[in-house]
């Protein structure tokens, strides 16, 4: 046993039940024939998050009033707790939600029924989802193929035993954690939902020299012109990509270059998984030599050009190359743009790239092939929409300035994820305590009884 535990005292996870027959018990396995698509509600390991409950109205499972009859099977009640035996990660767990209504759950979930007398449930539930636990679930689990821990060493598993009070309070902490969570990830959901809706808007509308959105067209008609990406302001035109360069490549065939060329460090190679819809992230961590990557000149890449993927799903995803990052090679399933930076901001290539409008050019080019794919010609002749490099400015410095309020708030979601991950580690093994702040929130209370 872990020294962690040496103030508090230890059970195992089966006694956290109020019995072992009803309290703790695995779910009921039902096979494909007893499976509808109405009923009683089955749950399923997919649906058990981390803490959380994962509701996929797309893969919802019931079987029917008879079958349940017939299967005797055993409904889960809300408020219970359910913990996953199979992997990703072994032993998560999470509360049945209020409104599920009847409902089973599958075989692979163990359901515990928690016996408040003597714990908090919600910090069951957290110390179930704690790194301490899952670590000792997964060394419990086997299986050759498919990890899997047994009912019976599930219930071995040991949990720490504080007072309930203490128990309550370290909930309290957590859940106050949980929610701010919840909350930043709700805002920045929202946050990406208004973007991409102005993202549309001044993609296809654009913003005038009052700095205003243009009105839509059917609105003001006198605004825009028909071309062959449809309603476009007046001021803008329509070219092809090739026109918008001043240089395009893809990466070297063959073998020109080959995995026996890579080295630990030199020049960075991009590949096809380091290209993300608008910005770079390099993941591969491979590298050419320098005198390879002289022989390669042809196929550089530095900090203003567009990277764009040949294959994929979809193809024709594109991104800026950093400045961040110093001057690469691209492979061969990459597409290298040198924008003309007179008529066109690189940022303005790689968004258009990756709207709507290209899109449905790319969709038309693949259109009935298995493995979807475009060539260097295919990327030259796209057609994107030309406003004035001015207000291709004013149009970024929006994107930019929405842009950043999502990373502030994504930073603020790292920053409070690390910091319940710190003191899921400490409060749930008693390597920090709350007892000071119980005898705080006590003292006030004996003081007014006094």
């Amino acid at each position: 046993m872990s020294e962690v535990f040496d103030s508090w005292q230890v059970t195992n996870l089966r006694s956290v039940a109020i019995s072992a027959t009803d309290g703790f018990t695995d779910g009921d396995w039902i096979e494909a024939p007893y499976i509808t698509g109405e009923g009683i509600r089955l749950i399923q390991t997919g649906n058990i998050g981390r803490a959380e409950f994962l509701e996929k109205a797309e893969s919802r499972k019931y079987i029917s009033n008879s079958s349940f009859r017939l299967l005797n099977c055993k409904l889960v009640k809300p408020g219970d707790l359910l913990a996953c035996r199979l992997a990703d990660p072994i032993g998560r767990a999470c509360e049945v939600p209020a409104d599920i209504g009847d409902a089973i759950t599958s075989v692979d979930c163990t359901i515990i029924r928690v016996d408040s007398t003597r714990f908090e449930k919600r910090f069951v539930l957290h110390w179930l989802n704690s790194e301490e636990n899952l670590k000792r679930a997964s060394d419990m689990a086997a299986g050759s193929t498919r990890s899997r821990i047994s009912r019976s060493n599930l219930g071995k598993l040991p949990i720490p035993n504080p007072e309930l009070s203490e128990q309550s309070l370290i909930s309290k902490v957590l859940d106050t954690l949980d929610t701010a969570i919840r909350e930043t990830e709700t805002l920045i959901d929202k946050l990406k939902a208004v973007k991409q809706g102005l993202l549309h808007d001044l993609l296809t509308r654009g913003i005038d020299t009052n700095g205003q959105i243009r009105p839509p067209q059917s609105k003001a008609p006198q605004l825009y012109k028909k071309s062959s990406l449809g309603w476009i302001p007046r001021e803008w035109e329509v070219e092809p990509i090739i026109n918008l360069t001043s240089n395009s490549v893809i990466g070297p065939f063959g073998s020109d270059l080959v995995a026996a060329d890579y080295r630990d460090s030199g020049v960075p190679v991009i590949f096809v998984r380091d290209v993300k819809p608008d910005r770079l992230v390099w993941k591969s961590n491979v590298f050419v030599s320098a005198s390879k990557a002289q022989a390669l000149a042809a196929h550089e890449v530095r900090a203003g050009d567009v990277v764009a993927t040949k294959m994929g799903f979809p193809p024709c995803v594109a991104a800026v190359y950093p400045e961040s990052m110093p001057s690469g090679i691209v492979t061969a399933d990459i597409v290298r743009l040198r924008p003309c930076t007179d008529r066109i901001c690189p940022d303005w290539i790689s968004m258009f790239i990756n709207s709507s409008a290209v899109a449905k050019q790319v969709e038309q080019i693949t259109a009935g092939v298995t493995r979807p794919k475009v060539t260097l010609r295919d990327v030259r002749n796209l057609l994107i929409g030309l406003p004035p490099i001015k207000e291709q400015e004013r149009v970024l410095d929006r994107l930019t300035a929405m842009q950043s309020r999502i990373q502030l708030e994504e930073a603020s979601h790292e920053k409070l994820t690390a910091e319940k991950a710190g003191l899921m580690d400490d409060l749930l093994t008693g390597r920090v305590r709350v007892t000071p702040l119980l005898e705080s929130a006590q003292q006030p209370a004996a003081q007014t009884g006094a």
